[in-house]
């Protein structure tokens, strides 16, 4: 052999370990899923609209996958999102005194939801979580109380869509 050769058949050997990455090792979607359905939740909270939001998140995040077609029913389809929202909390979690007067300044949100991914036409599903949640926080100023429903919503947007990106990655990547 050459010199060339083995300098070649070195570098080769060498630059084939090299690297890392960040995704996910495992995936625990069969490739043969195609398309996937992701009904709309079940809401268990009774907070208005919170189930299509969540919902819209979801379909959202797998559609960024680019591997999918999502639908929103179960018919159809080879594979199946089911979720239920167990709570949503809003919680004050800073507060500020001015006299006798104590007033919460930031607020907690945070959304736990029982979802199943499920190949159709299995009984053990790919991945599920009885417990999923996420959380996020918003201020709200002293002069700023009128505005309290309006920084719950945007939280709740912001909210569904870290929901959302969490549990697609925890459904397809093996961390």
């Amino acid at each position: 052999m050459s010199r060339a050769a083995a300098v070649v058949a070195v570098l080769a050997v060498l630059l084939s370990g090299c690297g890392y990455s960040l995704e996910g090792r495992g995936i625990t979607t069969d490739p043969s899923i195609k398309r996937i359905g992701v009904p709309l939740f079940k809401d268990n909270t009774g907070k208005y609209d919170l189930d299509a939001l969540v919902t819209e998140a979801v379909v959202s995040e797998l559609l960024k996958r680019g591997r999918f077609t999502v639908v929103k029913e179960k018919t159809g389809v080879d594979a199946i999102v089911d979720g239920e929202i167990l709570s949503f909390d809003v919680v004050p979690i800073n507060f500020t005194a001015s006299g006798q007067i104590t007033e919460a300044t930031r607020y907690a949100i945070t959304l736990s939801a029982d979802v199943t991914y499920r190949k159709v036409g299995q009984r053990e599903p790919l991945w599920s979580n009885e417990r999923f949640s996420q959380r996020d926080e918003y201020d709200l100023d002293d002069n700023d109380t009128q505005n309290f429903f309006d920084r719950e919503q945007q939280s709740m947007e912001r909210l569904a869509e870290s929901f959302a990106r969490g549990l697609v990655a925890a459904m397809l990547e093996a961390f």
